[in-house]
């Protein structure tokens, strides 16, 4: 097989493509306030089409999708850490299982000052997947990848509520959860917030993501990033670089009937919005995905574009890190119990709030590689997984 020249070509394109999820998600989180919708009610007209166009461009871009490529990567770390262990002989599954508990610990930190949960508490639940198929053969992994992805409990609730109408999908009060969050939120106490969210909070982000088609959609992703892992998709060369070229042709012909579909549906009845419209809007945001995933690995072949993204490289390295402090400064930012700036940014400001963030962790980020190995919580993480060895 023929080799593309670039250098370290694997680990750069995955850092560079985690980066990019994570400022993806650091973008949308602020023009969402971090889950606390209160926002300017007398912006002039002018700016209030601007807010909407921010909003409309950003969701379009990054919501769902972000969190989706954060997802695939996922399940590529797993991948490696697994062969990495194979190499010496040793099953990495069971020290997975202690590193999913440590992961549940940031999710709870995290969750902290997130007041909607946090989709780490969600990827340490679904990462069990991980676990009971680490053993499984190529084709076993993308079949049930694909089976996950096709949302199985959906389509049996639409079936079900076809052969019997009184068939509902179970009411987890969500909403209610959410207005309780929103209450004690605005109620500035610091310690009911940090209480509420690492509990009400947690619970009500879990509900949502299965209301959301979201724990099928992660499981599948997961065992879509160890598929592309084992096959070695993410190595430069011309075989993968087709592999990716059919895989943007695909993904990009087929979001356009599935995104218009997904509209349709939605302007059906409840039960078909809430199983369908949920289906074709996951569908939607996984070929969106494939998309941006494709698109980023082909570019990233040429040394322009690795110049201009190299950043990013920084800043996926110590992508724990960075997830976690960016709701820590967001919920400083944002919320009564910090600056309570919330009332006063609409979207453009948000999003400004949001880019420069990130440009502030971008020089955090590199300061520290130039100083350290890894991320003060990636090395947390990585020296309490391997507690009792000699590493």
């Amino acid at each position: 097989m023929k080799q593309l020249p670039n250098t370290n070509p694997r680990i750069e394109v995955i850092d560079a493509l985690r980066g990019f999820a994570v400022m993806a998600i650091i973008l949308v989180h602020n023009l969402e306030h971090f889950i606390f919708p209160v926002y300017p009610t007398d912006s002039p007209e002018w700016l209030n089409i601007l807010d909407q166009g921010v909003f409309n461009g950003i969701f379009s871009l990054f919501a769902g999708k972000a969190y989706a490529i954060f997802a695939l990567l996922f399940g590529f770390t797993f991948y490696i850490q697994t062969q990495n262990q194979k190499r010496q002989g040793k099953d990495f599954g069971y020290r997975f299982l202690w590193r999913l508990i440590l992961l549940a610990g940031f999710a709870t930190l995290n969750a902290a000052f997130f007041p909607a949960g946090d989709v780490l508490l969600l990827f340490t639940i679904v990462g069990l997947v991980l676990f009971f198929t680490r053993n499984w053969s190529n084709k076993a992994i993308i079949i049930t990848a694909v089976i996950f992805l096709l949302q199985p409990v959906e389509w049996y609730h639409y079936i079900a509520n076809l052969m019997n109408p009184a068939h509902q999908l179970p009411d987890l009060k969500v909403g209610e959860m959410y207005a309780e969050v929103a209450e004690y939120t605005k109620a500035g106490n610091f310690w009911d917030f940090i209480s509420g969210n690492i509990t009400l909070g947690q619970k009500a982000s879990l509900l949502w993501a299965i209301n959301a088609g979201r724990f099928f959609q992660t499981a599948g992703l997961f065992l879509l990033g160890v598929y592309i892992g084992r096959k070695q998709f993410f190595i430069p060369s011309e075989k993968n670089l087709h592999f990716w070229v059919r895989i943007l042709i695909i993904s990009a012909v087929a979001f356009a009937p599935l995104y218009t579909l997904k509209e349709l549906i939605m302007q059906n009845d409840t039960i078909i919005r809430q199983t369908v419209g949920t289906i074709f809007d996951m569908w939607q945001k996984l070929a969106f995905t494939l998309v941006l995933t494709a698109s980023f690995t082909l570019l990233y072949q040429s040394k322009r574009f690795r110049n201009a993204t190299n950043n990013l490289r920084f800043y996926g390295r110590m992508s724990l890190t960075n997830y976690i402090t960016q709701s820590i400064i967001g919920a400083a930012i944002y919320f009564p119990f910090g600056l309570s700036l919330a009332p006063y940014c609409g979207y453009t400001v948000s999003l400004l709030i949001g880019f420069f963030t990130f440009l502030v962790q971008v020089r955090l980020c590199k300061w520290w590689l130039s100083r350290h190995k890894q991320g003060p919580l990636e090395y947390i993480w990585h020296k309490w997984t391997w507690l009792g060895t000699k590493r």
